[in-house]
């Protein structure tokens, strides 16, 4: 009797242990990361620091997800789907600024805080936007770099991501102020083309561009799905040394590039920071700690604080040049 009493009690305590682990597994935020579309480079690198930053916070599930093809149809249906799953948070990389409002408004009702980074929804949409950095040096920068290319004098095409994608937009029209600047004068502007971060179409589109305009020297891409598939159309053309690829990308896919010579210089902020940061802001909403009222500071871990403006947006930090120089020691990273 008395070892049936012994048994039952540790039964008990094995029970009640269990329940406890079950309760504390439950408790753990779901952070939902809703990407511009699967198999990007960049965003699998932003997965990874959101990863990181739910190794750090101990309470939070990271949910990696996108659509097949960057469209914003994909990311509603996707994110039908989590408001379901009853997740604490959404942070998104929008592939249409306004076509996301009403789902995004819809899961903010239900009490899902709604974040979002690198390309943002519009303000009435989410509770914050995180830009990878300010939008008026992200555009010089490619303009300087085009410059440097080509010594200041050439025409210049541009090959972004889908027409409607908020951050490329913004950067566009931030290298058109650019390109008015007295030291730009010398260069030209002559298209803008739309692979939609697609790769097949990207470099048709840079095979394009290449073929109807012989006196093409640049072309800048905004995006890392383009700015890799230009590169590969100038070397399949047969135009290294006559025509230059700049832009944004990602060290890992452009090092061969930069030895080909198809690229000089391209700069990119680190994903996984953006990543990284992102998460640690969704937590603080979850949290009570950050509502995204303006001049409000966030905490994102490593990565100090951030400040909201009157838009609420915060801009994480500035893009960083690579080139021969230190392409591959970054390529080992991200």
């Amino acid at each position: 009797m008395k070892l049936q009493k012994i048994l039952l009690a540790a039964l008990t305590v094995s029970m009640i242990g269990g329940l406890v682990s079950s309760a504390q597994a439950a408790e753990k935020m779901k952070i939902a990361m809703v990407v511009k579309s699967l198999g990007n480079g960049f965003f699998d690198a932003a997965h990874q620091g959101a990863k990181e930053a739910a190794k750090e916070l101990g309470d939070v599930d990271v949910i990696y997800t996108g659509p097949t093809t960057p469209t914003a149809e994909g990311q509603i249906e996707i994110i039908n789907s989590l408001i379901s799953q009853k997740v604490s948070a959404i942070v998104i990389s929008a592939n249409d600024a306004n076509a996301l409002v009403p789902i995004t408004k819809k899961a903010m009702q239900r009490g899902i805080k709604v974040l979002s980074f690198d390309s943002g929804i519009a303000k009435e949409g989410r509770l914050m936007q995180l830009n990878p950095s300010n939008a008026q040096l992200i555009g010089l920068k490619q303009i300087q770099m085009a410059s440097d290319a080509i010594s200041g004098t050439g025409e210049v095409a541009i090959l972004s991501a889908t027409a409607q994608a908020t951050n490329q937009n913004i950067w566009i029209g931030e290298m058109k102020k650019a390109l008015l600047k007295p030291e730009f004068s010398k260069m030209k502007l002559v298209a803008t083309v739309y692979g939609d971060d697609q790769s097949d179409k990207s470099y048709r589109e840079a095979i394009g561009l290449l073929r109807s305009n012989p006196n093409l020297k640049v072309i800048i891409a905004p995006t890392t799905v383009g700015i890799n598939a230009a590169s590969k159309a100038v070397v399949d053309e047969h135009l290294v040394g006559k025509v230059y690829v700049t832009g944004l990308g990602l060290p890992s896919e452009m090092a061969g590039h930069v030895k080909s010579g198809a690229v000089k210089s391209f700069a990119i902020w680190n994903p996984i920071d953006l990543g990284y940061a992102v998460t640690y802001a969704a937590h603080e909403f979850v949290k009570g700690k950050a509502t995204g009222k303006a001049g409000e500071s966030v905490a994102v871990g490593r990565m100090g604080k951030i400040t909201l403006d009157a838009d609420g947006e915060a801009a994480l930090a500035p893009p960083f040049t690579y080139n021969k120089d230190n392409v591959d020691k970054f390529a080992k990273i991200f």
